[in-house]
């Protein structure tokens, strides 16, 4: 286990007022934090009023951002994307993630399958790597404008992982992951057996838009009535 801890996370709801019966743990993106990816939490709540929302920070501070900008974190490195280097980012990333989910789930009393994670971009990237190979499966997986890493033990002995829904949501226009990262993940998850479903969005740039939200609640909604 990573020394490093997740140590700040903003939490909102449920929305009915009474104890949480799901948890979503939102995962930002580099540069990031997680004040916002929470500011989405009321538009999801709708879907999911018993659910509380954390939207931790990542634990390591944004190499990529000027001199500063206090409030930029990341999950892993990007400074190099040389698919081994991002491996091995998102390696480190996993046991700090993963220790902070349970932790939620002791929390508040509930199992991994009253649990969902909600990515953008890096914070996609994590989840998809997370969730597959934690120690339960959980509800599933939300994951906006990200990337699929660590495929090959998924290809080589997909009966070795958990493969909880996933619900991938890209912009055809994304200027910092290419839309082709969408089409690879849906592919090489969807041929392991993961239930994969979403969709790309014409003209849209590194970002979520209304459509996204929409769909992303219904996928919670769905997945929370099991």
């Amino acid at each position: 286990m990573s020394e490093n801890r997740i140590t700040n996370a903003y939490e909102l709801g449920p929305a009915s007022g009474g104890a949480p019966k799901q948890v979503v743990i939102l995962l930002h993106g580099l540069g990031s934090n997680g004040q916002d990816l929470i500011s989405l939490a009321p538009y999801y709540a709708k879907a999911a009023p018993d659910a509380i929302f954390i939207s931790p920070d990542a634990p390591f501070a944004c190499d990529m951002v000027p001199a500063g900008y206090p409030d930029s974190y990341q999950w892993f490195s990007l400074q190099s994307r040389d698919p081994e280097d991002m491996l091995a980012g998102v390696k480190n990333a996993a046991p700090i993630v993963m220790e902070f989910i349970d932790k939620a789930l002791e929390k508040y009393g509930l199992g991994a399958d009253k649990l969902a994670l909600i990515g953008f971009s890096q914070g996609t990237m994590t989840s998809l790597y997370v969730a597959p190979r934690y120690s339960d499966k959980i509800a599933g997986v939300l994951g906006y404008s990200g990337a699929l890493i660590g495929e090959e033990g998924i290809v080589q002995d997909p009966d070795e992982f958990h493969k909880p829904p996933v619900r991938l949501i890209h912009g055809e226009a994304d200027d910092v992951v290419d839309v082709a990262a969408y089409h690879h993940a849906t592919e090489v998850l969807g041929n392991a057996g993961f239930d994969i479903s979403g969709h790309t969005t014409p003209n849209l740039t590194h970002s979520i838009d209304e459509a996204g939200i929409e769909s992303g609640s219904d996928f919670l909604k769905e997945i929370f009535s099991k």
